[in-house]
Order: structure tokens, then C-alpha cells, then sequence
């Protein structure tokens, strides 16, 4: 996601609406009627903060929200719950990037009783990708507010002009069809993608999936150089140092790629279907009416692009008023708010929003049948699930720099396999 600058508001609201209340942090006759939340710069967030007027009609609780960047909000969160401060209620948190060392440190309340409270609320409608992510040993510690799937970005008119009469639905269709274009087309790379070694993992690991592998087994030790994994670093960098852009770099995240397939550089791009607008909007690309989307190319263990939760709410386990914080949680993930975040282009993790024609009418149809597909053999992770994310990335991504260069991408999958189990030993003790 973008950062920004901090940014910092409170909003006096009143919250309730008579919903659930939840054990934790105490009856509502002792707990605070003050609900402090503490938000991204999101549009989620700013949606939520438009809904709150709605709310305060209905209720006798009020609502302090914190709005920070994310580095601010990391930086706050790292202090204050190391402190074991009382003063957070609801914390907006990155499941994938944070979310198991909260855990782990026990700073995420075990809501496991209450995702189960309100059967209006339906737990069982949220997505089971989104719903693994946000779990720890089995137990219910967020509720996913917004996904992301990986899927295929094509050009529909390149595809034509090749005699491609449908977009691949292999990976060994697409990187036929990324020869094939580049062949036709001088100028223009058959395939283009995220190449820095951190921020390439997250898409490279819908490769890893679709070939049968993963980052750890069942038993936590690490598997990235199975002959799965060999294989999809040998594929991925392949296909970018064979079909990718004239002398690509190995340091882009998407802004980079992303500006390569809307200057029309480039015919495929698998990347998040959150960013989709960028690609459509004329404003951003030109290519806006040029754009296809459709389902993560199947490997030889099927389609299995990641299926995430980009991020969740969860709340302070120190918190003494965790009653009353689960009534803003159970509100703003309800299907009601979901249902109007969907419609502003905000994805969201509940089946039921997915299935809701008004949710989906202001995307691209065959997006929504693209992630339709995609949330049925999502798997709930698109990096190593660790405490420290940021390390593991760089060691496991770096065999895909390896192979874009065109190095041995079997040996650097060895090596980093290695440095990757010692990781994990490290981080076990």
C-alpha cells in the first residue's frame, strides 16, 4: 500500500447500535464509552469515517480515531505495545506483515468467542484465505477488511494482433503468448512484473503455489528449494530476463511495472487486482480501454494465486474496554459497511459482497469473474509467515534477482534455503 505522511484527527462519535457485546475487557457498566481506534491512511479508513455520522444515531458510545501513515502507525504501535499500553482499543494492523508477531506477543485479543456471538454478523462469510491469515494457533485475532488476489493484467488488442484468440489459462500458455507478442510487436515485452528481491516475493509466491511449492512445510521447516520451488524461480525470472522489458532492473516494486504495462510496454503483467485502476483509468494509463483481466495461469498444481488480507482489525489485548471495541469492529466489518466499502472500490473478504451484483457494477466484469476464481483456491499468505517478514523476504527473494540475471536459479534456491532454515532456527529459539 502507499504511505503517506501522519496524519492525525479524532472523530467524537457516538457507536453501539445495539450489537453484541463480547467478554475481555469488561461489562459495558465499567468499560469507557469512549472507543479509541487508531486507522491507516486508507481509503477504507475514509470511508469509515464518512459512515460514523450513521452510527452516532444510533448509539451511546463515542469514537476517537487516530489516523496515521504507516510507518507512523508501526512506529506507534511498536511503542505502546511493547509498553503494554491500555490507551489503544481497535488497532487497524497488516496481517501478513505484523499480525503473527502481535500474536505471538500476545498484544492481538483472542476473538474467538465473538466472531462467533452474531449470526446476523456471519462470521462464516468471510473468506477462508483472509479468515487463516487473520487467525493465530487456531484462534481468531483480526477480522479482514480488505484483500487482495493476484491476476493476470493483459492486452487485449496485442492478443489480437498475435492470433491469440483468449488469454492463457497455463503458465506454459503464458509464456507462449509472451513470446509470441514480443515477437510481433517490437518494443513491447511479452510479460512484465515486480523484480526487486522483497517486494517481488508477494506475487512470485502465486508462481510458487501454482508449481506445488510454498516458502515452509507442515512440520515449519523451510522448502524453497524443493524442485517446486527450483522450478517456479526458474520460471519467474525466466520469463522476465527472456520476455520482459530491454534491460529491466532487478529493483522494481509495482509502480515501476505498473508504468511499464500502462505506457503500453508491455502485454501481460500478473499483479494485485487492488490496483486495478490504474491500468483503467484514462487518467493513469494509456491503455485504459486496452485492458483484460482474467484468473491466475494455472501450474502443474493448479491456479493457486494468493488470497490475502491486506489488512484487519483487531484489538489491544491491554485494552480495558474491549467490550465496547468489538462493537465498532462487529459495525464497521458488518455486510452492510463491507457492502458500501465493496461499491467505492474497496475488495473486500466476505462471499456474500462478492455474489452481490451491486457490489461488483462498478468493476470491470471480467475482474470480477477473475477474482471470483481466484477466491476459490486462494491460499492465505503471500510471503513467508514469520515475526520478521522483512528479513525472510529479502532472503528468500533473492533467487528471483538471481534468476532474472540469469544466474543458476537451483544453486540460489539452495542457498537461500540454507540462510532461510538458519532464519527459522534463529527465530524458533
Amino acid at each position: 500500500m502507499r504511505r503517506a505522511s501522519i496524519i492525525a484527527t479524532s472523530l467524537a462519535v457516538v457507536a453501539g447500535m445495539g450489537l453484541s457485546a463480547c467478554g475481555g475487557g469488561g461489562d459495558d457498566s465499567s468499560a469507557s464509552k469512549t472507543v479509541r481506534v487508531t486507522l491507516a491512511n486508507h481509503v477504507w479508513t475514509e470511508n469509515i469515517k464518512k459512515a460514523l455520522p450513521e452510527f452516532e444515531k444510533q448509539s451511546g458510545l463515542k469514537v476517537e480515531i487516530t489516523q496515521l501513515g504507516e510507518d507512523q502507525l508501526s512506529d506507534q504501535y511498536n511503542v505502546k505495545l511493547n509498553a503494554g499500553s491500555s490507551d489503544l482499543d481497535v488497532m487497524m494492523y497488516r496481517p501478513l506483515q505484523e499480525g503473527r508477531l502481535f500474536a505471538k506477543n500476545k498484544y492481538l485479543a483472542d476473538l474467538s468467542d465473538e466472531v462467533k456471538s452474531n449470526n446476523a454478523w456471519d462470521f462464516s462469510d468471510f473468506q477462508a484465505g483472509p479468515v487463516e491469515a487473520t487467525s493465530y494457533e487456531g484462534k481468531a485475532v483480526g477480522v479482514p477488511i480488505i484483500t487482495e488476489q493476484e491476476v493476470l493484467y493483459y492486452r487485449k488488442d496485442l492478443l489480437g494482433k498475435a492470433g491469440l484468440s483468449a488469454p492463457p489459462k497455463t503458465l506454459d500458455e503464458l509464456k507462449a503468448a509472451a513470446a509470441k507478442v514480443k515477437a510481433a510487436e517490437p518494443g513491447v515485452a511479452g510479460f512484465v512484473a515486480r523484480t526487486g528481491k522483497s517486494p517481488a516475493v508477494t506475487q512470485f509466491s502465486s508462481f510458487l503455489y501454482s508449481f506445488g511449492g510454498d516458502f515452509v512445510d507442515g512440520s515449519g521447516k523451510a522448502t524453497v528449494n524443493s524442485e517446486a520451488a527450483k522450478q517456479a524461480y526458474a520460471y519467474y525470472g525466466g520469463l522476465i530476463k527472456d520476455q520482459g522489458p530491454a534491460n529491466v532492473s532487478t529493483d522494481m516494486s509495482w509502480p515501476e511495472a505498473m508504468a511499464i504495462f500502462t505506457q503500453g510496454k508491455a502485454a501481460f503483467y500478473t499483479e494485485a487486482n487492488s490496483l486495478y485502476k490504474n491500468a483503467t483509468d484514462p487518467a493513469k494509463s494509456k491503455v485504459s480501454d486496452k485492458v483484460g483481466f482474467a484468473p491466475f495461469p494455472a501450474g502443474p498444481a493448479g491456479s493457486k494465486p494468493y488470497n490475502i488480507p491486506s489488512w484487519a482489525l483487531g484489538i489491544n489485548d491491554s485494552s480495558k474496554n474491549q467490550s465496547n471495541a468489538w462493537k465498532f469492529v462487529e459495525w464497521a466489518t458488518g455486510k452492510e459497511q463491507t457492502l458500501a466499502q465493496q461499491k467505492s472500490g474497496v475488495p473486500s473478504a466476505r462471499t456474500s459482497v462478492w455474489a452481490n451484483p451491486e457490489a461488483t457494477a462498478t468493476y470491470p466484469k471480467d475482474l470480477v469473474e477473475a477474482i471470483a476464481a481466484s477466491t476459490k483456491g486462494g491460499v492465505g499468505h503471500d510471503r513467508p509467515l514469520v515475526n520478521k517478514v522483512a528479513q525472510a523476504r529479502e532472503i528468500v527473494g533473492q533467487p528471483i534477482v538471481d534468476a532474472i540475471a540469469g544466474k543458476d536459479a537451483a544453486a540460489a534456491a539452495d542457498t537461500a534455503n540454507a540462510a532461510f532454515q538458519k532464519f527459522l532456527d534463529d527465530e524458533a529459539k
